[in-house]
């Protein structure tokens, strides 16, 4: 397998599709069509169920599809970034569909669970398509930044083909794991449940800090100096209001898209014989979170919002002042 610094080859004569514009996706698919277009290539092709979302991508020369299947019939490379495993098999089969799809790459950027990467990899493989597994490690400002950290599962052949629009484009750096690409799922579920385990424990820190009057500001320079970007990172989201976003803010992190990211780890881990207890305690407060947005009118999370569920568990109101007097203004 090459490594990852292999993408400064010449960029390949590749026609690109992009299916799926959230936050994520909509920020990748802009970072890779304006490397397009800065290589003199053909500028992207795109479909988003909810069409709107791809208006940004079109005012900047973005080519619209009316559906699936035309970005798969019209690309060589069809880059896929859904919310869930029941999406992207809905994507994949659709593309299958097609009938003849050989030749044609298939890069799936969403976190889905290792056994759907390895059974969708199957049936690609099975028409002669090729297949990645390429989920990515960071929130929505870092994917706008063109910042992310990529997990690469697939062969060889893929992964030359493909990495040009990785590194440098979408991503600081590319994780090669290996050959199948149910690895690399596997590896994103891993980092889930620990950043969901770190998140956990940064919010008890700050609720301790609270309590004891230590205050939060001298713990977040602790943990900006001490403990990495990650750290200080959740610990932003936590005391600037990120956690509970205000009703015309998006989350950098859905919880509803959290929830199942460890939930997948979980599962995997159940199956080994493997006791994740502390993602298990971290996802127990992603759960009540979760309630908590039912109660209140479906509000979106951030994935973070566990925190508010260990205030409340230490008798402090959900909701920081920050966000009180934020939610006040509106």
């Amino acid at each position: 397998m090459a490594s990852a610094s292999a993408t400064n080859t010449p960029l390949p004569d590749l026609r690109i599709g992009w299916i799926g514009l959230g936050s994520m996706g909509g920020a990748m698919a802009k970072n890779i069509h304006k490397y397009l277009l800065s290589q003199g290539r053909q500028p992207i092709r795109f479909f988003n169920r909810t069409a709107s979302r791809g208006d940004a991508l079109e005012a900047i020369g973005g080519i619209r599809c009316k559906d699936v299947t035309q970005v798969a019939r019209e690309s060589d490379v069809i880059f896929i970034s859904a919310s869930d495993d029941k999406a992207v098999k809905s994507i994949v089969y659709q593309i299958l569909d097609l009938g003849d799809v050989a030749d044609k790459i298939v890069v799936d950027t969403t976190t889905i669970h290792p056994d759907t990467t390895k059974e969708l990899a199957a049936k690609l493989s099975n028409k002669g398509a090729g297949f990645a597994a390429t989920p990515v490690f960071g929130a929505t400002p870092v994917a706008e930044e063109g910042r992310l950290l990529v997990a690469f599962g697939g062969s060889t052949a893929v992964y030359e083909k493909v990495a040009p629009f990785l590194k440098d484009v979408i991503a600081r750096e590319v994780l090669v794991v290996g050959e199948k690409p149910e690895k690399a799922s596997l590896l994103k579920t891993t980092g889930n449940f620990l950043m969901a385990g770190l998140m956990e424990l940064i919010a008890e820190g700050h609720v301790f800090a609270e309590k004891t009057g230590l205050g939060s500001a001298a713990l977040e320079r602790l943990l900006e100096l001490n403990f990495g970007p990650v750290a200080y990172s959740d610990s932003v989201r936590m005391t600037t209001g990120v956690y509970a976003p205000g009703r015309d803010q998006a989350p950098w992190s859905d919880l509803d898209l959290g929830l199942k990211d460890v939930g997948h780890g979980i599962d995997c881990a159940g199956r080994t014989g493997v006791e994740l207890k502390v993602a298990n305690v971290a996802f127990e407060n992603m759960k009540r979170a979760k309630e908590y947005s039912d109660k209140n009118g479906g509000r979106k999370l951030d994935s973070s919002s566990l925190y508010g569920i260990v205030r409340e568990q230490a008798g402090l109101d959900f909701r920081t002042e920050v966000v009180q007097k934020r939610d006040e203004e509106k």
